[in-house]
């Protein structure tokens, strides 16, 4: 898996769970990740073709997503636990793993031009 693969996996993930969340509770806040993905997988051929400006760009929306999810979702959910628990566990996790792959993929850049 490359950065792109974990960037379209991360962007079809946050579409297809936040907009069956947004089916299952009816909230209009269900949506943000629904946002999220659709801006991260408008970013895939930048990542693609090696744009730095819109990797970065896709790391930040990543790490915005991600740390939105931990700190404030993921509390609640714990809370209510059931299938809630589970989307927002799903979607924390192809965050991070996006992110860990494009953490590798700038080490491996960083590398090749030295």
């Amino acid at each position: 898996m490359n950065s792109t693969n974990a960037n379209y996996l991360n962007s079809i993930c946050l579409i297809l769970i936040g907009t069956w969340g947004y089916f299952d509770v009816l909230s209009p806040t269900a949506l943000i990740p629904v946002g999220f993905g659709v801006a991260l997988l408008l970013c895939s051929s930048g990542i693609k073709n090696e744009n730095k400006v819109i990797a970065h760009i896709a790391v930040l929306l990543t790490l915005v997503i991600l740390l939105s999810l931990v700190g404030m979702r993921l509390p609640k959910s714990i809370d209510q636990g059931g299938i809630g628990l589970i989307r927002v566990l799903l979607m924390i996790g192809t965050s991070a793993l996006a992110t860990l792959y494009f953490v590798k993929s700038f080490i491996a850049n960083r590398k090749a031009n030295k």
